[in-house]
């Protein structure tokens, strides 16, 4: 072999490792190929002020998950990894650290978050770049509703399934004249038009005498309370989400408003409102949530308790069951599809169940939304604990709270 051929050769040898190279890297970047590494997750939420009584747990249970199954050498044979994100509850926040984790982190997963509107966000994001979003605590029924596609899935009730939960509660009550009042923002809006439009369905003869709104995060609500008990409804609806619910639930009692005025709350019975009032809370409010950690009492949710009291020390609230089972799904998906693809693991997930503390919960296939029971009850106080728990607690089934299938087409097919 002369020279020039050898260096021509050592050259071409070197241009063939090169593309071996750049063509392993496209592998590990690719969107549907997370079998080339660990499985990078990223969890956008928020991780500073109120509204982290509701989103430590989701983070919690999904870790403790995670650690579980990398200890037993990961989904299929991969690891996992959780990189996490703090929103500040705030929309352009959550969209800078959204992009982050897909374009810097090149995460094949994302999960999250409390805040509605950062949610629908971080959906227009995932459409684009094809990455699976679960979502874990938005209740927007738009989420997988009408702004719902093929990458966002719905762990937690909607306020559609709310809206159909709480309608069944009020429509057997007595109570004509409604007054609605809440977070001035996505999620407050969308749970009051929910509650009311079913409610009027099923009792045409209620009357909205009013409505007041306001800004999220407001700490002194009783000139609002004030106004309403002027107004002299026979009950209130309150649409409110994170801190609000503490906020609104400690003004009630302190101004005698929950005395003279029967309440609905969603989550008013949920441990993440009643926990931070302890035996302050009022009694006797109406609320819906999907978990109590008394509740049901099976051996499934005994040793789910037992296993995050062992982790935390705590007992779990009811993002802990969404944390938990977002991690099910993934696993339980990766496993069904018997390779680590997002693809796949969309393909697997769609009208799959899994079991869970509350029993087996179903993934619809027609929009993501998982089936989710309801459970609704009264704030009581409780010698049990520091703290008031539901009592009464009626089983609402996820099936029965959810629009039809035909009804989310509809949605979807109108322009937005």
């Amino acid at each position: 072999m002369t020279k020039g051929k050898g260096i021509k050769r050592i050259f071409s040898l070197a241009g063939i490792a090169l593309l071996g190279c750049v063509f392993a890297m496209s592998l590990v970047f690719l969107p549907g190929h997370a079998a080339a590494r660990d499985i990078k997750i990223g969890l956008v939420d928020c991780y500073s002020g109120g509204a982290t009584t509701f989103t430590y747990d989701v983070r919690d249970a999904f870790q403790m998950a995670m650690d579980k199954v990398n200890a037993k050498g990961g989904i299929l044979g991969k690891k996992v990894v959780v990189a996490t994100r703090d929103t500040k509850f705030k929309v352009d926040i959550g969209i800078n650290v959204t992009k982050e984790l897909v374009m810097r982190e090149g995460v094949d997963i994302l999960v999250g978050t409390i805040n509605s509107s950062v949610a629908l966000a971080v959906g227009e994001i995932v459409k684009k770049e094809k990455i699976p979003f679960f979502c874990t605590f938005s209740k927007s029924d738009k989420i997988t509703g009408a702004k719902g596609h093929r990458y966002v899935f719905g762990i937690t009730e909607n306020t559609a399934m709310i809206g159909k939960a709480a309608a069944v509660g009020l429509a057997g009550k007595p109570y004509v004249k409604y007054w609605i009042a809440g977070d001035d923002y996505e999620y407050g809006h969308a749970l009051g038009e929910g509650v009311w439009k079913n409610l009027k369905k099923l009792k045409p003869e209620v009357k909205l005498i009013g409505q007041s709104w306001w800004k999220v995060g407001e700490p002194e609500l009783t000139p609002y309370l004030t106004a309403i008990m002027a107004a002299k409804p026979d009950a209130v609806i309150f649409a409110t989400g994170g801190a609000s619910m503490v906020n609104i639930m400690k003004a009630s009692k302190s101004t005698g408003f929950s005395d003279k005025f029967p309440m609905f709350i969603h989550t008013a019975t949920e441990l993440s409102t009643l926990m931070p009032l302890g035996q302050e809370a009022p009694e006797g409010v109406l609320g819906t949530s999907n978990y109590h950690f008394y509740y049901p009492d099976t051996p499934e949710n005994k040793a789910f308790v037992k296993e995050f009291r062992a982790a935390y020390k705590r007992y779990p609230k009811v993002g802990a069951l969404y944390g938990y089972l977002t991690a099910q799904y993934i696993i339980r998906g990766f496993e069904k599809a018997g390779k680590i693809n997002t693809e796949k693991l969309i393909d697997a997930l769609e009208g799959f169940t899994v079991d869970s503390p509350v029993g087996p919960v179903k993934m619809r296939a027609c929009d993501h939304q998982a089936e989710l029971p309801m459970f609704m009850g009264v704030t009581k106080k409780s010698p049990d604990y520091p703290f008031l728990i539901a009592a009464a607690i009626e089983t609402i089934p996820g099936a029965e709270t959810l629009p039809t299938c035909e009804e989310i087409k509809k949605l979807r097919s109108k322009k937005q």
